[in-house]
């Protein structure tokens, strides 16, 4: 597989609708282009992490995490709550940016962080590294490609939602803000509660 493949691979990952994709979706139209952006940064940068976990064949941290997984999903879904009750409580007041997750950097490292208590992910690209090493005779080198591919597709898709979303936001009053603020603080803690009790649940 070449870095192209890694591309494809990054945008399949991060495509499909979860939690991270609803935070930044609510940052772009409540912060704007930025926001959402950087908010994907930060969830591409945990998906690099995890892909380099896998390709250099970390298998004691890699084990380590799987081992965790309960409290880690556990602390996620905490967090999920938490940022899920401020969206709600939030109330957005025309362009003006809110206080919660103001800063840049804030809006990158609650991604990251999120992103990162997600153990499947790992899980996810240790099967996909699994595979290239039965399916080919890949160097690291080519592995490292790869995980760069897998960034480069992640951000890619980031980038385009915080386009897409960005451009509805001029369309968007004050009353249709609030109202998408509350239904993604919503979705939010529902993900999160989700989290908790199938965790508690196993």
């Amino acid at each position: 597989m070449s870095m192209w493949s890694g591309v494809v691979v990054g945008l399949s990952i991060a495509a499909p609708v979860g939690p991270i994709g609803v935070l930044c979706m609510k940052r772009t139209i409540n912060q704007g282009r930025r926001y959402g952006f950087l908010s994907g940064l930060g969830a591409a940068s945990a998906d690099a992490v995890y892909g380099l976990i896998a390709a250099i064949g970390f298998t004691t941290l890699t084990n380590l995490l799987v081992e965790q997984q309960m409290w880690i999903s556990l602390i996620g879904g905490l967090f999920l709550c938490y940022l899920g009750y401020q969206s709600v409580k939030a109330l957005p007041i025309g362009n003006q940016e809110i206080p919660l997750n103001s800063g840049l950097l804030r809006a990158y490292l609650t991604t990251f962080f999120l992103t990162l208590t997600n153990p499947m992910t790992i899980l996810s690209f240790v099967a996909i590294f699994a595979g290239i090493q039965h399916s080919t005779e890949a160097t690291t080198g080519d592995s490292l490609l790869l995980v760069l591919g897998i960034f480069f597709g992640s951000l890619l898709w980031w980038l385009q939602l915080a386009v897409v979303i960005g451009a509805i936001r001029q369309a968007l009053n004050q009353t249709v803000m609030r109202g998408i603020s509350i239904l993604s603080g919503i979705v939010l803690l529902l993900f999160g509660v989700w989290s908790i009790v199938s965790e508690l649940e196993v």
